[in-house]
């Protein structure tokens, strides 16, 4: 008996960490989601307006424009994109500390049928989950 209970209690607690850990990455994943559809319609000025004002402030937008361009265009059209990860940090190498949440997506291309695609998302200056990086390997 002690042990039942003992295991249920650990399944509780599992589930709770959870679903704390999904209360600090669902906004982030929305934002990521949003941000990506700019990037897979070739929309690549919009999703640099989209982005956080550290992004911005690290790459112009014609700057961001042709580094996209050049790494998505060859890839061809997207096929699927899968959710693989999102882990929340207030710490990442090369950044301030802040809040953020590094989501990674297993995704298929026309030209490249198996990627990962990176992207990490900030809590912005206004309280906004916004795009800080994109990386595709």
């Amino acid at each position: 008996m002690k042990l039942r209970v003992a295991v249920v209690t650990l399944l509780m607690l599992t589930f709770a960490a959870l679903a704390l850990a999904d209360d600090k990455t669902k906004p982030a994943e929305l934002a990521s989601e949003a941000w990506l559809k700019f990037v897979d319609s070739g929309d690549f000025s919009q999703s640099w307006l989209q982005a956080s004002s550290s992004f911005k402030a690290a790459v112009t937008q014609q700057q961001w424009e042709q580094q996209v361009k050049a790494a998505r265009e060859p890839l061809g059209a997207l096929f699927s994109r899968e959710l693989t990860s999102a882990q929340y940090s207030t710490t990442l190498p090369g950044m301030p500390d802040g809040q953020y949440v590094v989501i990674r997506y297993a995704s298929s291309f026309a030209n490249k049928k198996a990627a990962v695609e990176t992207v990490i998302v900030e809590l912005d200056k206004d309280g906004q989950w916004r795009v800080s990086g994109y990386f595709i390997k």
